[in-house]
């Protein structure tokens, strides 16, 4: 398995792929050995993942790593919708139930709870777990708009005062949804969702980000050219002192 090229931005470096699976593969090999690292030192390690078809090479090869203790892993997710059905399968915590959390023996599995009562006692609830638990390992995606998780350009915020919040969704992140095949059309997608904001998301000691696909070409660029600003999120990751970006021919387009 071997990097097509690799190149550094700021502190966050890039490699780039000739194939999806290339990229998956390599993305899922280094974190699981940043991982068995981790727990030679540590108790339990905790990590937050993403729920993306963006991930999909990623967390298949995750899962068919050998020699890996699960049961000292504590498994988050970093976003979820508002108002969906519990059982829907575009809810991103049912997203990563059937391709991780079910798939290997985690300690815990804390999930972001959608259809809460109140979503702000859901957004400190979940805060404090993060606080209880401090994420060590961050597996994530970008959006076509350079969101993460979702924070979207008009949310986002690198100062954040909160954990976990709640946010209204930009309209191209729900076009992706449509265009990535997971809703049939835009009435579909929910408005609004819970969110890990982008303190959040950067205090994890590592980042693993993986980025395949022609149409996150422009968000790519953006993260890898452009200035660390909000109006891409996902440039904050040019500050991280361990983040990693993977991306294959399709995304790294226009770099």
């Amino acid at each position: 398995m071997h990097s097509v090229n690799e190149i550094q931005t700021g502190k966050l470096r890039v490699k780039i792929y000739q194939t999806r699976r290339d990229m998956g593969n390599a993305a899922a090999d280094e974190m699981t050995t940043v991982l068995k690292k981790l727990l030679e030192v540590k108790d339990e390690v905790n990590i937050v993942f993403a729920a993306a078809p963006s991930q999909n090479e990623f967390l298949e090869a995750v899962v068919k790593t050998e020699c890996i203790e699960w049961n000292r892993v504590n498994a988050f997710h970093m976003d979820e919708y508002i108002g969906l059905d519990k059982n829907a399968p575009q809810g991103f915590g049912n997203f990563l139930k059937d391709r991780i959390f079910n798939k290997v023996g985690f300690k815990s599995v804390y999930y972001i709870n959608g259809n809460a009562d109140n979503t702000e006692e859901e957004c400190d609830r979940y805060a404090d777990l993060l606080k209880q638990y401090p994420v060590d390992i961050v597996c994530m995606g970008i959006g076509e708009n350079g969101h993460i998780a979702f924070n979207d350009p008009h949310v986002a915020a690198f100062n954040d005062t909160k954990l976990v919040k709640l946010v209204e969704l930009d309209e191209k992140s729900r076009v992706q949804q449509v265009n990535d095949g997971c809703f049939d059309k835009l009435n579909d997608v929910p408005t609004h969702a819970l969110t890990l904001t982008i303190p959040a998301l950067i205090s994890a000691k590592y980042i693993f980000c993986v980025v395949p696909d022609k149409a996150k070409a422009e968000a790519v660029a953006k993260t890898v050219k452009g200035s660390v600003d909000e109006s891409c999120p996902a440039s904050i990751l040019k500050t991280h002192d361990n983040a990693i970006l993977y991306i294959e021919k399709d995304s790294a387009a226009a770099i």
